[in-house]
């Protein structure tokens, strides 16, 4: 349960959400303490189903995936084709702060429940849609997916081996991404509003919020006119800088300055290359990648995983290895951080908040689907 001390303590929020970007929104708002309260129709957020793994909680089955995006809500089941449901969903709205909903444009309208109706019963009400393309443009009815849209951003383009076929990240990284930038603009329209007293209606797309992740590799579009390649695990500015094969794994090196390039080349005993004129900056060790480049390489072969990480530690050297999800969460920083958490006995990931005067709603599992139908109104928030 929400405490008084989590920063969105009192702040209700309805989210008619499925499946990830909504979602993801509306368990980060529940992680900040807001109380949401998610509507599911009568077959349940789709996500339920995105197994295997499996979670088996209270006597329902339901896929990890999604456990991994609906912790700490309330779920309420509302049938749109009734009456009886669409006025119970109009009146949570009606008291709600924030309202997430992710249909395809124009869809609520049908329902009486797109933003122009809610805000005529609560003007103060924040809503945000969330969509593939955005409320307008040529591509505003067609639905969305966070694959296609990686595609359509860029992103692809820029990922993968040079040569090689594009590649997607391997988390949904335009759902993941949108829902994150939907709270930042639900906290925004909530800070204004206590100026002007009103809310108003969010624009959530998919494609624009991947497009925003192209960051300096599109501004070396734009300074350049030229489409950055694929590079693999290089860094089209800086040299070296990635992925180095050792005697026994992997390890990622990211000396990204004239001083950290020094410092490494002295730890791998390399002083010639240190003080070498031609690598004297960034622009001469891009001008002499390749042949430094290799013998990097086969300095690096030499060394043992665990002995080539220490000396970069004791020399300051940006330095790691390349973790899967078992040495990520046996890693000391991971567990003192305390990023893995169970409530309810349900596994999952908390929110990566640590605030000096506030905490997060961490202690509610997922709800089961439905789970308070009897619960259809807000709680009283002095209880």
């Amino acid at each position: 349960m929400s405490g008084p001390d989590t920063p969105l303590a009192g702040l209700r929020v309805v989210e008619l959400a499925r499946v990830l970007a909504g979602p993801f929104a509306g368990q980060t708002l529940a992680d900040l303490g807001a109380d949401v309260i998610k509507i599911e129709s009568p077959e349940g957020d789709g996500t339920r189903r995105w197994g295997p793994p499996w979670i088996e909680h209270r006597g329902e089955t339901a896929a990890a995936y999604y456990h991994a995006c609906n912790r700490g809500k309330r779920s309420v089941v509302a049938d749109f084709g009734k009456a009886e449901d669409r006025a119970m969903v109009a009146a949570l709205c009606a008291g709600a702060d924030v309202v997430i909903e992710n249909f395809k444009a124009g869809t609520l309208e049908r329902f009486g429940l797109d933003y122009a109706a809610v805000a005529q019963a609560n003007p103060r009400v924040v809503y945000c849609s969330i969509t593939g393309f955005g409320q307008d443009g040529p591509r505003r009815e067609e639905p969305g997916y966070d694959f296609v849209i990686q595609g359509m951003s860029g992103l692809m383009a820029i990922t993968g081996e040079p040569g090689g076929a594009p590649m997607k990240m391997g988390v949904s990284i335009s759902d993941l991404t949108c829902g994150l930038y939907s709270v930042i603009a639900i906290q925004a329209a909530l800070m204004m509003r206590e100026r002007t007293g009103k809310g108003q209606h969010i624009d959530m797309a998919l494609l624009d919020c991947s497009v925003s992740l192209l960051a300096n590799q599109a501004m070396s579009f734009f300074a350049s006119g030229t489409s950055p390649p694929r590079m693999g695990n290089a860094h089209a500015q800086v040299v070296p800088y990635g992925v180095y094969r050792t005697a026994d794994g992997e390890v990622i090196l990211a000396p990204a300055n004239d001083k950290l390039f020094k410092a490494l080349m002295r730890a791998l005993g390399r002083d010639d290359m240190a003080h070498d004129p031609r690598l004297a900056d960034n622009a001469g060790r891009i001008a002499n990648r390749e042949w430094m480049e290799s013998e990097i390489v086969r300095e690096v072969r030499k060394w043992p995983n665990e002995d080539l990480l220490a000396a970069c530690r004791e020399a300051g050297v940006p330095a790691g290895p390349i973790n899967d999800c078992v040495a990520t969460f046996a890693d000391p920083q991971v567990k003192a951080r305390g990023m893995a958490i169970a409530p309810g006995g349900i596994p999952g990931l908390r929110s990566p908040f640590c605030f000096s005067d506030a905490e997060l709603a961490l202690d509610r599992p997922s709800p089961r689907h439905g789970e308070h139908r009897a619960d259809r109104g807000w709680r009283d928030q002095s209880a």
